[in-house]
């Protein structure tokens, strides 16, 4: 155990869809040293969505060794977390074979429908927590089966990226529970590869990784790793998790009840929950964390990215589109901007529908809008999406009392007032931490003995402001909210009709969330 005046320090490793960033935190929650590494995604085709893992790779040692020399005492050990639903083919020698194809790649829609379509279907989702939908690693199997059969055989181990990067600077192939259940192929109930998931993509569980805990410890860097980061050899490094579930950690939302709410390019809605579950109509998704704690909610394609197309299409003359101009010009328009609503589904959706199948609408327009009703409604339509998720959440049996907040929208007090206000309920929102990687450094401060519990999340996690609805604005967005969710079921003729005669454009997100 560290002394009191030598609190134990922990790297968590973020490995984005973007970015990876390292953040050396001590058992106070004080962030001691950062870093941050870019790569590019690349979309040779309408709907993939690609990475090289050897860059990622490169990325997240660079952060390592920048972070190492920053810090001025030693290091307890290293905690991972990535972005979910990655899948990566692997020869024997565990070099890819495959480009890291990543949750925004949507090549695999067909093969996705076709699963949601069957009666099995949602009891499958029931079982693996994990939508039919083309994020997901079994559609991306399946795709691979029928389009790539000669590489689909070759393939010796399917892997995400954290697998692979964890392959690389430790020597083991492990999975932890938190990122396999969020592959569609982990019974969630018995922590094992479900059967019939595995006979539907046509893989052994031979062929994936092995199955560790979140806290599972590796004993050590390679020599290669160690040299190049200059840690020591023996640094314990924690397994981690996916990047949802401890980003609920990061914001302190690690009790039942307690949702994490965030908005950057995409968006997600998160509530902790003790025991694994999804709700009826299979709305949400079910992804572990650690033994007892689990996260039920669901991700949306379209968040900020709707107000940056808003910026581009709408108001050109603003020049750069800065958010505030944008959020400036919206503000002009009223609440509900004047019975004008917006269907935000620039880049296909998740949550609650779990298809890539719609678009975006503006319903309801007449000749008294201007472009600032537009722009208000693309933000209010974001927020409503939201308010979907929140609803799937709590038919899964969920009780929600507290929503905590985060991402880039959270610097606009309209954003802010807004998000309160469609949801009907109290928004906090945390001040500093890096979300994930504070929730991965959390995650492996108590694997290694420096905290008695992922609990003392909630009291490191400092509230740095609580916005409270407006009776009046939050009866008319529960006015609106019906008529949001009905357009939906509404348009879909519509939408299919769209992809049949436009059959070349995306039908899943290029943008990273």
């Amino acid at each position: 155990m560290p002394s009191a005046t030598l609190p134990g320090v922990v790297i968590g490793v973020d490995i984005g869809t973007t970015s990876t960033k390292a953040n050396a935190y001590d058992t106070t929650g004080r962030q001691l040293a950062s870093h941050l590494a870019d790569y590019p995604m690349n979309n040779p085709q309408p709907g993939y969505a690609e990475q090289d893992p050897q860059l990622i790779l490169d990325a997240v040692l660079k952060s390592l060794s920048m972070v190492v020399a920053e810090l001025a005492v030693p290091v307890s050990g290293l905690a991972f977390c990535s972005a979910m639903h990655s899948l990566i083919g692997l020869n024997a020698a565990g070099d890819p074979l495959t480009p890291s194809l990543t949750w925004a790649d949507s090549r695999s829609s067909r093969q996705a429908e076709r699963l949601r379509a069957v009666p099995s279907g949602l009891a499958l989702h029931r079982r693996t927590g994990t939508p039919m939908h083309p994020m997901s690693p079994l559609p991306k199997l399946l795709w691979f089966a029928e389009q790539e059969p000669k590489l689909f055989e070759s393939v010796t181990h399917w892997v995400g990226i954290k697998d692979w990067v964890l392959l690389r600077i430790c020597d083991t192939l492990v999975t932890d529970h938190s990122i396999a259940s969020a592959t569609g192929l982990l019974d969630i109930h018995r922590l094992e590869w479900d059967s019939e998931a595995l006979a539907i993509a046509g893989i052994t569980a031979e062929q994936l990784p092995r199955l560790v805990a979140t806290t599972a410890v590796l004993p050590g860097l390679t020599p290669q790793a160690a040299a190049i980061t200059e840690l020591p050899q023996r640094t314990p490094v924690v397994v981690g998790a996916g990047d949802g579930p401890l980003a609920n950690l990061g914001l302190g939302a690690v009790h039942p009840g307690m949702v994490a709410c965030s908005i950057g390019t995409s968006g997600a809605m998160r509530v902790m929950v003790e025991r694994p579950g999804v709700d009826p109509l299979g709305g949400v998704f079910c992804y572990a964390l650690t033994e007892h704690r689990w996260a039920v909610g669901g991700a949306i394609n379209n968040g900020g990215i709707v107000l940056k197309w808003a910026g581009a299409a709408l108001a050109p003359d603003l020049g750069d589109h800065s958010e505030e101009d944008l959020v400036a010009l919206a503000a002009r328009a009223p609440v509900g901007s004047g019975g004008l609503i917006m269907l935000p589904y620039l880049h296909s959706e998740r949550a609650p529908h779990w298809s890539a199948l719609p678009r975006g609408a503006y319903v309801g327009l007449t000749h008294a809008h201007r472009r600032e009703h537009l722009i208000r409604a693309a933000m209010e339509g974001v927020c409503q999406q939201l308010a979907l998720v929140l609803s799937s959440v709590r038919a899964a049996g969920n009780e929600v009392h507290e929503i905590r907040a985060s991402g880039g929208f959270a610097r606009s007090g309209l954003w802010r007032q807004m998000l309160a206000d469609v949801l009907g309920l109290p928004v906090s929102f945390p001040a500093g931490h890096e979300g994930s990687s504070f929730g991965a450094a959390l995650l492996g401060m108590q694997a290694l003995g420096l905290i008695p519990s992922i609990d003392v999340a909630a009291e490191l996690v400092r509230i740095e402001e609580t916005v409270r609805p407006d009776p009046a604005a939050a009866a008319t967005y529960a006015a609106l909210l019906p008529l949001f969710a009905e357009l939906y079921d509404a348009l879909v003729p519509a939408f299919t009709s769209l992809r049949r005669l436009a059959p070349g454009l995306p039908t899943g997100p290029e943008a990273p969330m």
